[in-house]
């Protein structure tokens, strides 16, 4: 997995903090919708699907955010993996320029703007996921 892509992605996505996080708020969902969707004869997979997914939306949408915002900013782990300057991040690439004779700071300033705005529009996307999770109880 060294200098791919996939070497990129994959070590990293599972992190401890998702874990947790999601095993945080799942007890807080109610054994009555769980009980509910037994009754009903729905599988355990099924119910995992139809039942708990849906109300994990706020979880999911702030562990989607903090994820996208760590492995956009990583340094260390692509730094390490990345050994051509193709599969560089942008935070290996700005690096790269500060490391040259001359600094381009018109370059550096650009891909700074450039860095910042996926983050911002992941965070636009979800925060409407994650105002509907506090805005919903649960029991519906």
């Amino acid at each position: 997995m060294v200098n791919s892509r996939w070497g990129l992605i994959i070590p990293p996505a599972a992190t401890p903090t998702g874990v947790f996080l999601l095993r945080q708020y799942m007890p807080t969902i109610p054994d009555e919708l769980i009980e509910q969707g037994r009754i009903d004869g729905a599988g355990e997979f099924r119910i995992f699907l139809r039942i708990v997914v849906p109300l994990c939306k706020a979880p999911l949408a702030v562990l989607t955010i903090f994820s996208v915002l760590w492995r956009w900013n990583d340094f260390l782990w692509p730094l390490i993996i990345s050994q051509s300057q193709d599969h560089y991040t942008l935070p290996v690439a700005l690096a790269q320029f500060a490391n040259e004779q001359v600094v381009p700071f018109n370059y550096i300033l650009a891909m700074s703007v450039v860095s910042m705005l996926l983050v911002i529009l992941i965070f636009l996307i979800m925060q409407r996921k994650i105002m509907q999770g506090i805005a919903a109880t649960g029991l519906k």
